[in-house]
């Protein structure tokens, strides 16, 4: 049994994609790296899969797959995982050696031990090409550093500006299946519903305050580009309501496990909003509001718990005004992180 899966999802991604994988091997024999071909049709994706895979027999394992989109290869990498944990490292990003070697120590005593693990929690940076400063998500104050801890020992709500990706997660197998985790295909912006749904049922932590995670933004054609988001908005607002839609407060019985899940469906919301009042159209400014009232519609409290936060009411002044106050925060957001 493999103790980590690291799946890398890649679609046309000959150029970079070999970075992605080299660090992921570094993991050992308890790793395993599925390098999933997304139907890649313009360069030798499957042919430089292949190669890793007879390059690290039992640890690289080449599959190819007709194109689902990057959902429909993170399913993949869930159904195919051997690993007892999974984590999805995209083809232009990658896992610091150091940091995966102390990943591996901790997922290594956890399954040889007694007690079970659902979410394992370590930092990610923002390694925006040409910054000088590189952003560290970090979650100290929040999270109780180096040992297994319940939803209950979560004290401090996490701020608004410490924004959990799946970058930052690495999550027990069996509860991604047992639960039907299933990502929607050809569409972008999933990896959210990577984050959220899981974060649902997952009810022991572990937070590692290590940068594992590097996550690079600076490639015009990345589905973070802001240019490239506003022409996909759609694929924003569905992800939005599919996060929604998946709200289960029935499931949750611990207050800091609700701040959890309303902080990150806060910050969507949030995204969503400033990107429709970035377009500024008649259309973008109904379709923010269609959001908000979708969200009033299906779950009421979880409405007033966001549009009653100061970022809630931030995102609703009334007016053009406050509108381009909202979008003026947004950008010095930006130039502080380097998000996109």
């Amino acid at each position: 049994m493999k103790v980590l899966t690291i799946a890398i999802p890649c679609y046309n991604a000959a150029a970079y994609m070999g970075k992605a994988i080299d660090y992921a091997v570094l993991g050992g024999e308890d790793v395993e790296v599925l390098v999933i071909d997304d139907g890649s049709t313009l360069d030798k994706t499957l042919e430089i899969a292949r190669e890793y895979e007879k390059k690290y027999p039992g640890i690289v394992r080449a599959i190819h797959q007709e194109n689902k989109g990057h959902g429909g290869a993170v399913n993949t990498g869930i159904r195919e995982a051997k690993g007892l944990y999974f984590k999805v490292c995209d083809s232009d990003d990658y896992l610091d050696y150091e940091a995966l070697c102390k990943v591996m120590k901790v997922l290594r005593q956890i399954a040889a031990g007694k007690s079970e693990l659902d979410l394992l929690i370590c930092n990610y940076m923002y390694d925006k090409a040409g910054a000088k400063h590189k952003k560290v998500m970090r979650y100290t104050g929040h999270f109780p550093e180096n040992r297994i801890f319940g939803w209950d020992e979560v004290k401090k709500p996490l701020r608004t500006d410490q924004y959990v990706l799946m970058h930052s997660l690495i999550y027990r197998t069996e509860l991604l299946r047992a639960n039907k985790i299933e990502l929607p295909e050809h569409t972008f912006y999933v990896d959210n519903l990577m984050v959220f749904q899981p974060g649902i049922y997952a009810k022991t932590m572990y937070y590692l305050n290590e940068t594992l995670y590097r996550y690079y933004i600076g490639r015009t054609d990345q589905s973070v580009n802001e240019e490239v988001m506003l022409g996909r908005m759609d694929q924003q607002l569905k992800v939005t309501r599919m996060m929604i839609d998946a709200y289960r407060p029935d499931l949750v019985n611990q207050e800091s496990h609700m701040d959890f899940l309303v902080h990150y469906m806060q910050i969507m919301m949030s995204v969503s909003s400033i990107l429709l009042m970035r377009k500024g159209s008649d259309e973008a400014i109904r379709e923010k509001k269609g959001l908000w009232e979708y969200l009033k519609n299906k779950d009421r409290k979880l409405y007033h718990k966001i549009r009653s936060s100061f970022l809630g009411a931030a995102l609703n002044l009334p007016g053009k005004t406050g509108r381009r106050l909202v979008v003026r925060g947004y950008s010095l957001a930006q130039k502080i992180y380097g998000f996109n």
